[in-house]
């Protein structure tokens, strides 16, 4: 029995059961004890990296600091990071590596950090960026003495290798399609938890609106990591029409995540969408095609970035005096029934 085996009896995914058997953070309670449960009920034997049978073994981790920002504690199975590790997994099986997980609770950064340089478990660690700033990746490059890439963020000043989004070009993609379908009252629904990935996108959309002499309408601040509606979107909505102003005729949202909370949201209020108000997201996650309308979105190429990951990685490991590269893979624009010509 291998561990994707236990995954698979647990319904989970098999970082989760990498986590429990390595006794690392990051798993909840409950679904740390259902693998335990399953681990013993089939007498599943886990060998550490440490044992002799591993010893010839080649190894990536996959490192995310988790209950920071966007990224959960079971980050694992959150749609966008589960699509990017399960790319991750299958292409370091093809160049012959097993991977491992870790987690990093950011308020005991260093501790941790010192912790996964003792080890030594891995050839090389992923680093999962996206909610990272640039403090913390600098103190990961300081403190790592393992070949490191950091997949979902760039930091140009940085000397690491990245592989990040094109985030400015798929807001921009973003907003000049509502502006194609006539758009003019447009409004922003931001994450409350600032990152460098969703400052780009921003940045984006804003100059999207200036190539078409338009200025944003207005901005809301909600939860990124809620798929339902949002009472709090609810009120922000509500004083916004009470102080006798327009709804605006679409909304840009900067994820996925956010986009289909706001349908729900715009929904329950009485708004029709698209027939009312449009709406675009960022990701195209699994989900961007259930919800009803299917969302138009940003695709985000998680197979190319998961790819370039490794392969970055690996070209580390074999050649460490190499210079650093910064990647950065474009985006391409999904229409749905989300948006329309007004």
């Amino acid at each position: 029995m291998k561990m994707e085996d236990i995954a698979k009896l647990a319904g989970v995914s098999k970082s989760a059961v990498s986590l429990t058997l390595n006794n690392k953070p990051g798993i909840g309670a409950e679904t740390r004890e259902k693998i335990l449960r399953v681990v013993e009920e089939h007498g599943y034997v886990h060998k550490a990296r440490g044992q002799h049978e591993e010893q010839a073994v080649r190894t990536l981790t996959f490192l995310a600091f988790a209950n920071s920002g966007i990224v959960l504690e079971d980050y694992y199975e959150q749609p966008f990071f589960r699509e990017i590790i399960q790319y991750i997994e299958e292409r370091c099986r093809s160049n012959g590596y097993s991977l491992l997980f870790a987690t990093v609770d950011p308020s005991r950064m260093l501790e941790h950090i010192e912790e996964i340089s003792e080890e030594q478990r891995s050839d090389g660690i992923i680093l999962l960026g996206t909610n990272l700033d640039h403090a913390q990746v600098r103190a990961m490059i300081e403190h790592l003495t393992t070949p490191l890439v950091v997949l979902d963020n760039c930091y140009e000043t940085l000397p690491v290798s990245f592989v990040s989004i094109n985030n400015v070009m798929g807001a921009y993609q973003a907003g000049m399609h509502l502006c194609s379908l006539g758009h003019r009252h447009i409004g922003y629904l931001a994450s409350n938890v600032p990152l460098h990935n969703f400052h780009e996108r921003r940045k984006g959309f804003l100059h999207a609106l200036q190539m078409n002499d338009l200025s944003l309408e207005v901005t809301f601040n909600v939860a990124p990591t809620i798929l339902s509606s949002q009472e709090s979107l609810k009120k922000l909505l509500s004083e916004y029409l009470k102080q006798g102003n327009a709804m605006p005729t679409a909304f840009f949202c900067e994820c996925d995540y956010i986009a289909i909370s706001a349908i729900k949201t715009l929904s329950e209020l009485g708004y029709r969408i698209p027939e009312d108000i449009s709406i675009v997201g960022f990701d195209n996650i699994t989900e961007a095609q259930i919800i009803t309308p299917q969302l138009t979105t940003v695709h985000v190429e998680k197979q190319r970035l998961a790819h370039l990951a490794v392969d970055t990685l690996v070209q580390t490991i074999l050649s460490p005096q190499q210079a650093k590269t910064k990647v950065v893979v474009d985006t391409q624009f999904i229409t749905r029934s989300s948006t329309r010509a007004i």
